[in-house]
């Protein structure tokens, strides 16, 4: 998931998410959006926060500190500790077959936690505007642009192979998109 090694605060964030996935199946077998918004409400309350101050620690404009991980802890029946140590048990090795699908579609990094949380802050702010834009701004992304159709052969010749390998089409793709910037 991360390249390097992790900071207590990286550390920190990872397990209160994993903790977060660990009440939600243990809650609910199969949350949608809405369930999940009351889940966050509940989980902030079991954490002894305000909902509002899970939402930023999970956009990452606050930390966990030493005193809210050992809250965290005892709350969640977690030894001392817990919270700074990594935990890869969390992340499946394999997922199960009725998960494959919704593994595929979860964010798997820290930037595509971030794009997903600022896309579902803006949708729950303004739906109708957001789905406009959103399906605008998708739809000029993902439709290909015509392009000129090329020269036919001479008589006689089979046209050529196309010469796009999946690898190179990918690598070509992973060029033309920027990172994101690191928040300040």
């Amino acid at each position: 998931m991360h390249a390097g090694p992790r900071d207590v605060a990286q550390i920190r964030l990872d397990n209160a998410l994993a903790l977060f996935d660990e009440f939600v199946h243990h809650t609910v077998k199969h949350p949608d959006a809405a369930t999940l918004r009351g889940l966050e409400r509940r989980f902030a309350e079991r954490l002894q926060i305000q909902p509002s101050y899970w939402s930023q620690i999970k956009g990452r404009s606050r930390q966990i500190g030493e005193r809210l991980a050992r809250q965290f802890e005892q709350l969640c029946h977690k030894p001392y500790g817990w919270m700074d140590q990594p935990h890869d048990e969390f992340t499946p090795a394999a997922p199960l077959p009725d998960e494959s699908d919704a593994q595929h579609n979860m964010p798997r990094d820290d930037d595509e936690r971030f794009i997903v949380g600022l896309v579902l802050t803006y949708y729950r702010r303004h739906p109708e505007r957001a789905k406009t834009r959103l399906l605008d701004l998708l739809g000029e992304v993902l439709t290909p642009t015509p392009s000129p159709a090329p020269p036919s052969p001479p008589a006689g010749r089979k046209p050529a192979a196309p010469a796009d390998d999946p690898r190179d089409l990918w690598q070509r793709t992973q060029a033309g998109v920027a990172p994101l910037k690191r928040k300040k």
